[in-house]
């Protein structure tokens, strides 16, 4: 057998070197290329989870109000999941002094594993079930409605109907937004219509009513640097006979309107809010005016806002034992004025549907959001209502912790 001589030994071994260098960083970035799609995976599947989970527990309370039930929330309030990546590589090889082939052997491989733990949280409490029972505030009803939303889908959702008021906002009556009393049902829903025609004519406003209050006139000389900074949005303006007044920007209450408010004298706007002051946090403003788009069909007063346990009660009940029956539009609303039977859709039978729709299991029978863009959209400002009302979580309940 032939010796290799020593310039042929550090040659093949360097050659060795090289292949284990190779192969170490073959194996580290196999293991990045699977770590980051089982990290972005996973990611993606817990979010997914618990927005379905979310639906169905909608859903699930929509049917338990359905039958007078209690209803009962429970939120994923933490998920924690530890993942192991690991990869391993070897080379190995032999050197023989003589004719034939060297024999390089490389492996490496790599492998994850997944340990999450699931924090669930039953929420109940005081300050929860207030959330749930109190009625909704007018900022819940504005940050939907001011986002272009159907003003007539957000009314019907939210309102338990009209408070109608006399011109300085003495009560007058009360339209009910419930197919229990058919005639203020038809009312209700023939103004929503009306309501519905003018926003899609760009005739309607939706806005808090913001104007400059004046808090002192006459005044000799300007305030000072030090009174102006105490107090937020003060400033002063110099009369034409020489006297100083001093104003406050106000941000008020919202208005439903078919005029433009920031049109109207700074004195109106606080006449109009002061009114609105004098309604409950859950009464949002409304005016329209004769002498303005859609004035043939006027109305002052304000809706009356629904609590979020209303808001299940009155779709679970249109289910089976109150439904909403269709309602045709006012002789005064031009146009088309076409109204979806119900404010929600919810379907139920002992077979689940065929769309691909939020649905639920109850008690033996399915139960399913309607495969319209109307329901759909119902659907969606439904949760989006409770996401608004129940905005915190933490310390409403014992957390139940599952690790799998």
């Amino acid at each position: 057998m032939r010796k290799m001589r020593p310039h042929q030994k550090k040659k093949r071994m360097r050659a060795y070197l090289l292949a284990a260098i190779s192969t170490a960083a073959l194996a580290l970035a196999l293991g990045s290329c699977v770590g980051a799609p089982a990290l972005r995976e996973s990611v993606l599947a817990y979010d997914e989870t618990t927005h379905q989970i979310d639906k169905e527990i909608m859903l699930l309370n929509i049917a338990r109000m359905s039958e007078r039930g209690n209803p009962h929330f429970t939120v994923t309030g933490s998920i924690a999941a530890t993942f192991d990546f690991t990869t391993n590589a070897a080379v190995g090889g032999s050197v023989v002094e003589g004719p034939g082939s060297n024999v390089l052997n490389l492996n490496w491989g790599a492998s994850a594993s997944e340990n999450p733990t699931f924090q669930i949280i039953p929420v109940t409490g005081e300050e929860f079930t207030k959330r749930l029972a109190e009625p909704l505030a007018e900022s819940v009803f504005a940050t939907i409605a001011f986002q272009g939303t159907d003003v007539e889908q957000v009314t019907r959702l939210l309102s338990w109907g009209i408070e109608v008021q006399k011109s300085d906002g003495r009560f007058d009556r009360f339209i009910l937004n419930n197919p229990s009393v058919p005639k203020e049902y038809e009312e209700f829903r023939r103004f929503a219509i009306h309501l519905a025609w003018l926003q899609r004519n760009r005739h309607l406003f939706l806005s808090a009513l913001k104007f400059n209050r004046v808090l002192l006139k006459g005044l000799k000389s300007p305030p000072s640097l030090a009174d102006l900074v105490k107090a937020e949005g003060l400033k002063y303006q110099r009369a034409p006979d020489g006297t100083y007044t001093v104003t406050q920007s106000v941000r008020g209450r919202v208005l439903v309107s078919n005029y433009d408010p920031r049109a109207l004298p700074d004195a109106e706007k606080e006449r109009l809010n002061d009114i609105a002051e004098a309604n409950p946090a859950d009464f949002v403003m409304i005016d329209i005016r004769r002498d303005y788009p859609g004035g043939d069909f006027p109305m002052f007063g304000a809706f009356k806002l629904r609590s979020l346990i209303a808001v299940l009660g009155f779709i679970g009940e249109s289910i089976a034992s109150n439904p909403e029956f269709p309602v045709t539009k006012d002789p005064r609303t031009r146009g088309d004025g076409v109204s979806p039977t119900s404010v929600l859709a919810i379907y139920t039978s002992d077979h689940p549907p065929a769309a691909d729709v939020p649905k639920t299991f109850y008690k033996g029978r399915y139960y399913w959001v309607g495969d319209t863009n109307w329901d759909r959209t119902g659907f969606f400002l439904l949760n989006l209502i409770f996401q608004l009302t129940v905005s915190k979580i933490s310390n409403v309940g014992i957390p139940v912790t599952i690790s799998k």
